[in-house]
């Protein structure tokens, strides 16, 4: 037996002298039975019996709005998922949209490295030999599956990745506004008079969420006899608020917390957008009344434990198979989502509501399962952190770190920094121009939130924001003028610096 280095590693490495465990260089003969041992035994760095399987769950425009990050909300199952793994209390999306948001995710690298900022564009259009998270781990003995929403795909010619995946992916092109009731004859009655709401007694298969569950059960069962990656990626709980009532009747709106409809203080107007995707487009938008930002916000909690019961559904199953024991699952959402704060409504802002996401993670065998992590993460640290956690080779360049150090031990902490982005205008591919006229550059340290807004085509920073998270956590006064801020804003100005030059973006 060969000391230090696994067969693989050994198969991979001929030029190098080899010696048995005692230190002596093994003789001609000798090497030679040993290589034809390795090679029979395969190249990756485990075998199919015991390769450790991934479940990646994903949600969409999911803030941190769930029971074990304190949130008034019936997600049972996920609190479950908590107790027996480790949660990130301040997880960063790297810019708060689907496409980009999800692209940098399933790549490892940030919007700027990929050239990527808006929904419209296929992340290979400008990068067409990446390989993705789930291509890696099929690149090397997985079986690897998409079930729902993984890649954004709804605005590119390329439905999904294929690429990607070992068989064709399941329920993952549409739009958020086909997901209407699937039921024999009429609908029942809609309970909800808001815009984007829906609210009738129908069982949870009617909707997109339901019938991702199902297949994904069925596909766990094809797959408990080899090693997988697979991906389910649920559609809630994004508009349109359209639970089945049963979830609606979870929560007495009386009882809902009403958001704080106002600008952070000193705030520049480049930091908010128009909020159309739940407004309109201008000119034509609606301002909405407060009972009715009552029941959006009440449709969102049910499309929350909609999604909840779903993930409950899948973990069920993944047990009953016995797969539990050696399966890494993790949950996480693409990017947050503002539901009328700081006057601002779904996602595209640099703010924390747009900018934090839950992520957990539960490995067989972690230590102190259930105990929370508070150091600063972002959601490109998911990649190298499988592939260690699945002893897979270095794809090459990641721009995430691997979170295991943190999975080992709770209070560990890698670099305590994450960095969000978003454009001017939000939606700017949708402009005569094409082209942005700003970026928002974001660093979020242990007590500060900084943002700076830059020229796209100078790099002249044009406006600044400071969010003291020890004090005001909700970012409801801009205080960058405060003089006993400045040496921890000039530390996080050093760090976003180092980050993103300044300097026009190509």
């Amino acid at each position: 037996m060969l000391v230090g280095v696994s067969m693989p590693d050994y198969c991979h490495a001929g030029r190098y002298l080899l010696r048995d465990r005692t230190g002596t260089i093994m003789t001609n003969s000798t090497l030679l039975l040993f290589l034809i041992t390795c090679v029979s035994s395969g190249s990756t760095s485990e075998t199919p019996a015991t390769k450790t399987n991934v479940l990646l769950i994903m949600a969409d425009d999911l803030r941190a709005d769930l029971e074990s990050y304190g949130a008034r909300v019936a997600t049972p199952n996920l609190t479950r998922l908590s107790k027996s793994g480790r949660q990130f209390d301040r997880a960063y999306c790297q810019q708060a949209l689907c496409n980009p948001s999800r692209s940098s995710l399933l790549t490892g690298l940030r919007p700027d490295t990929l050239k990527h900022w808006n929904n419209g564009k296929h992340f290979r259009d400008n990068n067409p030999g990446l390989k993705t998270l789930p291509q890696w781990f099929k690149e090397h003995g997985y079986e690897s599956r998409c079930v729902g929403k993984i890649f954004h795909n709804w605005h590119t010619p390329v439905k999904g990745d294929p690429v990607s995946w070992s068989a064709p992916e399941f329920l993952h092109y549409a739009n958020h506004a086909d997901d209407l009731p699937k039921i024999s004859g009429m609908p029942p009655e809609n309970h909800a008079r808001a815009p984007k709401c829906e609210c009738r007694d129908v069982p949870d298969n009617a909707y997109f969420d339901g019938q991702v569950a199902e297949e994904a059960i069925k596909v766990l069962g094809q797959l408990k006899e080899k090693p997988f990656f697979l991906a389910v990626g649920f559609w809630k709980p994004h508009a349109p608020f359209n639970a089945p009532k049963k979830y609606w009747d979870l929560y007495n709106r009386n009882d809902i917390r009403e958001p704080i409809i106002t600008k952070p203080e000193n705030a520049p107007e480049i930091a908010f957008h128009d909020g159309r995707e739940l407004r309109g487009i201008p000119p034509n938008q609606v301002d909405f009344t407060l009972e009715q930002i009552r029941e959006m916000r009440h449709g969102y909690l049910a499309n929350i434990s909609y999604l909840d019961a779903q993930v409950g559904k899948l973990m069920k199953s993944l047990d009953q198979l016995g797969l539990g024991k050696n399966t890494i699952v993790i949950f996480l959402s693409d990017h947050g989502y503002h539901l009328g704060e700081h006057t601002l409504w779904a996602k595209t802002s640099c703010f924390e509501l747009d900018a934090r996401v839950p992520m957990i993670i539960n490995h067989p065998g972690i230590k102190n399962p259930g105990m929370k992590s508070g150091a600063v993460v972002e959601s490109l640290d998911l990649f190298p952190t499988l592939i260690e956690l699945c002893n897979l080779p270095f794809p090459g360049r990641l721009e995430g770190k691997s979170l295991v150090p943190i999975l080992k031990d709770p209070s560990a902490k890698i670099t305590n920094t994450a960095f969000t982005q978003h454009p001017r205008p939000a939606y700017f591919d949708r402009e005569p121009s094409k082209q942005p006229t700003h970026m928002g550059y974001s660093i979020r340290t242990e007590k500060l939130r900084y943002t700076e807004w830059r020229n796209w085509k100078t790099g002249a920073i044009e406006a600044v924001e400071l969010y003291n998270h020890e004090s005001d956590p909700n970012e409801l006064a801009n205080a960058y003028r405060d003089t006993n801020l400045q040496k921890e804003m000039n530390e996080a100005r050093d760090l976003l610096q180092r980050q993103f030059p300044r300097s026009p973006v190509k």
